[in-house]
């Protein structure tokens, strides 16, 4: 198969690393199912990437089920398969732990690895019956392998484990179908959630001594998309947050 006849999803793909992830594809002649729960910040996505011949668009939460079906069948409609899904769309907020609430942690669940979740159970049937497998990309965190004191965000990083651990539980059973499940995790990005956010001393906890731009996951995640002999792995991209200090 060309690049150009295959197929990837990407969800919360209407800003930051999203956004970023559709336009690596889109760059390597992919085309590219977009979603995002706002409308229209998503049509508004679609006309900055431009390309309109290699997208689609679906808009929805990914935590409802018909989202996720919703954007296989435009993959399989408009370009006739499902050969990759980047699980990006989530939420992340800090809390400190006395104070979340139920409501709090049913809100992460749902949101950040039910949609997760359900989204995957779509892309793998049509993968499935495809019958020539695919690859899933997961997007976690480096805070799940390296907590920060300072860092109080328990509710929402806890979801973000479980994308984890299902990254690699999936990789197992998933291979008999030759279908590949990888994760990337982040440091600390230039995204619009760091809004307000002090930049020097979130560069200050990589060796890189900066803040990582989505380019910088867009690649990665493009990289675990496209390499056929890599499967359960978790790839930091965090400038040396997790395995080194200055």
């Amino acid at each position: 198969m060309s690049a150009t006849s295959k197929t990837a999803i990407v969800t919360g793909s209407s800003s930051g690393i999203g956004c970023g992830v559709a336009r690596e594809f889109l760059d390597g002649g992919w085309n590219v199912v977009l979603n995002g729960r706002n409308e229209a910040r998503l049509r508004e996505a679609a006309k900055r990437l431009g390309r309109p011949a290699q997208l689609a668009m679906v808009a929805g939460p990914t935590f409802e089920k018909t989202t996720g079906e919703s954007m296989v069948r435009a993959a399989q409609d408009r370009f006739g398969s499902v050969d990759v899904l980047v699980n990006n769309a989530g939420e992340f907020a800090g809390k400190p732990f006395l104070d979340v609430t139920e409501q709090d942690l049913e809100h992460y669940w749902r949101v950040n690895l039910k949609g997760t979740y359900f989204t995957t159970q779509a892309a793998v049937r049509a993968m499935v019956d495809q019958g020539r497998g695919g690859s899933i990309v997961n997007i976690t965190t480096v805070l799940i392998e390296h907590a920060m004191s300072w860092i109080t965000a328990t509710a929402p990083l806890i979801t973000k484990g479980a994308i984890r651990a299902l990254t690699t539980l999936l990789a197992a059973e998933l291979a008999p179908h030759k279908i590949r499940v990888n994760a990337v995790a982040p440091g600390f990005i230039h995204t619009p959630l760091m809004e307000g956010a002090d930049h020097g001393r979130l560069a200050a906890t990589s060796v890189a001594d900066r803040v990582g731009e989505p380019g910088d996951i867009s690649a990665a995640v493009r990289y675990l998309a496209e390499s056929t002999f890599v499967t359960g792995h978790v790839l930091n991209v965090d400038g040396g947050f997790v395995t080194a200090r200055r």
